[in-house]
C-alpha cells in the first residue's frame, strides 16, 4: 500500500506542484548550488505557523539583501529583526541569526536530519524537511498538513496529541526511499489545497481510493483535536513620546513577546499579566485610542497615549525621525499603535 500511495501522489505532484520561489521543479535532482540549502532552510523557518502568501515577499526580500547564509550571518541582528517585522513569531528571527552564524562557522549546512536538529531553532519537522528537500536524504516530514492527510488516509480517530505517534508511524510507512523531498512537498500541497481542514475536496484527491477516512464517511472530523482553551484578555498601554519630530523607541528584551524588536515604550504588559498603566516619564498624556492584537497565548487591548517632552527619557532608547517611522522595523502591534498616535496627534 505504501508504494502505491507514494507513486500515485508523486505522479499527481509532477502535474500539479505549486511553483514557489524556494522550490525546484518536481523530479529534478537536488540543485548543485551552495545557496540551495540556505533557501530551503530560510523558507522552512519563515513558513512555521505562517501562510505561503505572507512568506513570499519576505523570502524574496531576504534573499535579495542576504543571498547566502554567510551574508545573513554577517548582518547586524537589528537589521534582520527590522526586515522580519510584520512576519510574526519573532523568536524565529532571533534563532535565524544564531543559526546562520553557526552554519557559516561550520562552513555550511550539515546534511543529516540528526545533525540539523542540533542547529538553533530547528525542530523535528524543520530538520526533516531540510534533509529531504535540500539534500535528498530520506526523512519523514510531518507538519500540520501532513498530519491531517495521514490521519484521514488511515482513519486515525485517536485525539491529538496522543495520535501523533501513530501518525508518524503511518507517515514512515508511505515515505519512499527516493524523492522523499518531492513526496514531502506533495503531501504539503495536498493538505493545503485539497485535503483542507474544512470542506476537503475529496473528489479531486488522487488518494481518494485509498482513503479510509473518506470510506468511513467523515474525513472532515479528522484529525480529532482537543478542545481549545480560551485565550486570556490582557490590557496594556504604549506611549508615543515625541520631541522635535522624533519619537522615542526602545528595544525590547531579547526573550519574551516581540523580543529583540524596536518598539514604543510600554507599561510592562505580557501574555501572563496586564500592564501597570505607569508611563515611563511624567508628561501631559493624551489618549489616542486602543489597538487590538491577538498573540498565540493571549488577546491584547493596547491603549495608546502620546505626549511631547523636552528631555530625553531615562534608560536605553533612541530618537527616531517621525517621517521615517515606517523604516524602524516595528512589529505589527506597535506599527498599528504608531499609526493611531500619528492620526490622533
Amino acid at each position: 500500500m505504501g508504494d502505491d500511495i507514494s507513486s500515485t501522489l508523486l505522479g499527481w505532484y509532477d502535474k500539479y506542484a505549486r511553483s514557489l520561489p524556494w522550490r525546484s521543479p518536481p523530479g529534478e535532482p537536488v540543485p548543485d548550488d551552495p545557496a540551495w540549502p540556505y533557501r530551503v532552510w530560510l523558507s522552512e523557518v519563515m513558513l512555521q505557523q505562517t501562510t505561503v502568501a505572507a512568506v513570499k515577499p519576505y523570502f524574496e526580500k531576504f534573499t535579495r539583501i542576504w543571498p547566502s547564509v554567510e551574508d545573513l550571518a554577517a548582518a547586524p541582528e537589528d537589521d534582520v529583526m527590522a526586515a522580519w517585522a510584520g512576519l510574526g513569531y519573532y523568536s524565529r528571527a532571533r534563532n535565524l541569526v544564531k543559526c546562520a552564524r553557526e552554519v557559516a562557522g561550520q562552513g555550511g549546512f550539515p546534511r543529516t536530519e540528526a545533525e540539523l536538529r542540533e542547529l538553533p531553532g530547528l525542530g523535528a519537522y524543520t530538520a526533516a524537511a531540510i534533509a529531504a528537500i535540500a539534500f535528498g536524504e530520506r526523512a519523514v516530514v510531518v507538519d500540520a498538513n501532513v498530519e491531517r492527510v495521514v490521519s484521514r488516509l488511515f482513519n486515525i480517530a485517536e485525539p491529538l496529541p496522543a495520535a501523533r505517534k501513530i501518525i508518524r508511524e503511518r507517515a514512515e510507512e508511505i515515505t519512499p526511499d527516493d524523492r522523499s523531498g518531492d513526496f514531502a512537498q506533495a503531501m504539503m500541497d495536498l493538505g493545503s489545497g485539497i485535503c483542507t481542514s474544512k470542506a476537503p475536496r475529496c473528489l479531486l484527491c488522487p488518494l481518494q481510493g485509498e482513503c479510509a477516512g473518506l470510506k468511513a464517511g467523515e474525513p472532515e472530523r479528522l484529525p480529532v483535536k482537543p478542545p481549545k482553551k480560551p485565550k486570556p484578555e490582557r490590557t496594556g498601554t504604549a506611549y508615543w513620546i515625541e520631541r522635535d519630530r522624533h519619537v522615542w523607541l526602545v528595544t525590547r528584551q531579547g526573550t519574551g513577546m516581540l523580543g529583540g524588536m524596536r518598539a514604543l515604550p510600554d507599561d510592562g504588559w505580557s501574555a501572563r499579566q496586564d500592564g501597570s498603566e505607569q508611563p515611563p516619564v511624567s508628561a501631559e498624556w493624551q489618549d489616542a485610542g486602543t489597538v487590538r492584537h491577538t498573540f498565540t497565548h493571549a488577546h491584547l487591548a493596547l491603549k495608546v497615549k502620546y505626549a511631547r517632552i523636552a528631555a530625553t527619557p531615562g534608560g536605553a532608547g533612541e530618537w527616531w525621525p517621525v517621517g521615517d517611522i515606517d523604516k524602524a522595523g516595528l512589529p505589527t502591534l506597535f506599527a498599528k499603535a504608531a499609526r493611531l498616535a500619528l492620526s490622533a496627534d
